[in-house]
């Protein structure tokens, strides 16, 4: 028989055990599928996203497994062995569960919850009895012989900076009838400090005066610990996004502060008797936040040879974009010393091994000699020139030439060609196709119909970019198109 009466509503309805029952048997499935989300999750214990991914999971397993048997012990009914319809029922979530008869609950059935989770306990302010369940000592670290502690006992076992707390939710229950909700630290004997949520209501005599209070106990330590985690790896993956957005917005900085100033179209060398007319284009990674070391470059050389010159390095982000600055500006440097473009990148090449920060380059330099309308060029690991002439297209003899950084007093051999009035080429990196050398190489040549009909380098870098737009690439691209004037 259910309490008399309770503060400000009527005991619940029974539950139907069909219900019940499939309640529980879809908690054990969706149980079952969070528990396998969490074991394919990739681990990796230095990725803050997976931290915060892998908490939420066992954060939802942990609500999942008290959920399970919560309904369980619904379904069992009764501490006192009388199943669902037979009586109100003792569920663990709150005021709108009946509170226990007068007398010491009874331990729930086998398999109703886990020992210690949850418990419940009545305070019969006419008698002075007080009444525990054995799982209630189990969550406050008592052997059941110690007995029960009253109301004016059960501070003692509170954390400190939780005892005005406990004192004001009892006090408003026991003087104004409020319902208990609220949760506070317990610490135990062992010096374990859990922390525990109590819900309950106070029970009323004919009079309307409190004779008794009830209240259901619920170890909560496990989920606090798993909120925190969560709130703590979410937090930290905020600030690793912030800190991604911020190197990023560097890097860009860095990579546009040392390309060229022009943008479209540039003609160099300005004047003379043959003129490259040029044309470039950055294709982004798949990944709007990957900012590489991937450049394009064209500069008029004293005497009038003009330098161009594609590269990337391998990473991505600040350290990479300003290992690329770096080796740009040697480059050009060295250019303007007259330096061949064989020769200068053996010389960059030794600039790499006494870097600080080693690094991996793809380089392809190359230098066009007006008077002679010579093209000459080098290249460290990087796809070699492609040549668009009269409707075909050909890819220049590849110079012998190792990536930079890869092995120390490399020598780079040079070769050259003479451009005829027309001509077109196409100088990208790596990144530009995404597929293997000789099937990227291919797929450029294929658009020789398209080029052909070309006029400016300006509509043949519109061709290139275009055909190869959609890729999902890894890392940006570069491509550079040269056409000789005629």
């Amino acid at each position: 028989m259910p309490s008399p009466l309770f503060a400000d509503r009527p005991a619940p309805r029974p539950h139907e055990r069909d219900t019940v029952e499939a309640l529980i048997t879809q908690t054990r499935r969706l149980r079952g599928d969070v528990d396998a989300v969490r074991r394919d999750t990739a681990a990796d214990e230095d990725d803050a996203l997976w931290r915060w991914q892998r908490a939420l999971c066992d954060l939802a397993v942990h609500q999942l497994d008290d959920l399970g048997a919560q309904l369980d012990q619904l379904k069992a009914g009764r501490p006192d062995g009388t199943g669902v319809g037979s009586g109100p029922v003792a569920d663990a979530r709150g005021p709108q569960a009946a509170p226990p008869a007068h007398g010491r609950p009874r331990p729930a059935a086998p398999g109703a919850a886990p020992p210690g989770r949850v418990g419940s306990a009545e305070w019969n302010l006419l008698t002075d009895e007080v009444s525990w369940s054995d799982e209630l000592y189990a969550i406050f670290g008592r052997p059941p012989g110690s007995g029960p502690l009253t109301l004016d006992e059960l501070p003692s076992l509170v954390h400190p900076d939780d005892q005005p707390l406990l004192t004001q939710i009892v006090t408003d229950c026991l003087i104004d009838g409020k319902p208990i909700d609220g949760e506070f630290r317990v610490v135990r004997a062992d010096g374990r400090i859990r922390t525990v949520h109590m819900r309950g209501e106070p029970v009323l005599d004919p009079g309307g005066c409190t004779a008794s209070m009830w209240a259901v106990l619920r170890d909560i330590s496990e989920l606090r610990q798993g909120e925190r985690l969560v709130r703590e790896t979410r937090d930290r993956l905020r600030q690793e996004e912030q800190l991604a957005r911020t190197e990023h917005r560097i890097a860009t900085e860095v990579q546009e502060a040392v390309l060229p100033s022009w943008r479209g179209s540039a003609q160099l060398p300005r004047g003379g008797p043959a003129v490259l007319d040029l044309a470039a284009r950055q294709l982004p990674a798949a990944c709007p936040t990957a900012v590489g070391g991937d450049w394009y470059d064209a500069l008029e050389l004293p005497g009038g040879d003009t330098l161009l010159t594609v590269g990337e390095l391998t990473g991505q982000g600040v350290a990479t974009a300003s290992s690329m600055a770096m080796l740009l500006g040697a480059l050009r440097g060295m250019a303007v010393a007259g330096i061949e473009p064989g020769a200068l990148l053996g010389h960059l090449g030794q600039l790499i091994d006494r870097a600080e920060r080693p690094v991996l380059g793809g380089v392809l330099c190359s230098r066009f000699h007006p008077p002679t309308a010579t093209f000459s060029w080098a290249q460290a690991g990087h796809p070699a020139p492609l040549l668009f002439r009269d409707g075909t297209g050909c890819a220049l003899t590849p110079a012998d030439g190792v990536l930079l950084g890869a092995t120390s007093g490399a020598v780079y051999e040079q070769a050259e060609i003479r451009l005829l009035p027309g001509d077109l080429l196409v100088l990208h990196t790596d990144g530009l196709t995404c597929e293997g050398d000789a099937a990227g190489r291919d797929r450029l040549l294929a658009l020789a119909s398209h080029l052909a009909g070309v006029s400016t380098a300006e509509e043949g870098a519109a061709v290139v970019a275009g055909a190869f737009a959609g890729a999902e690439r890894l890392d940006g691209a570069s491509v550079m198109v040269a056409r000789l004037r005629g």
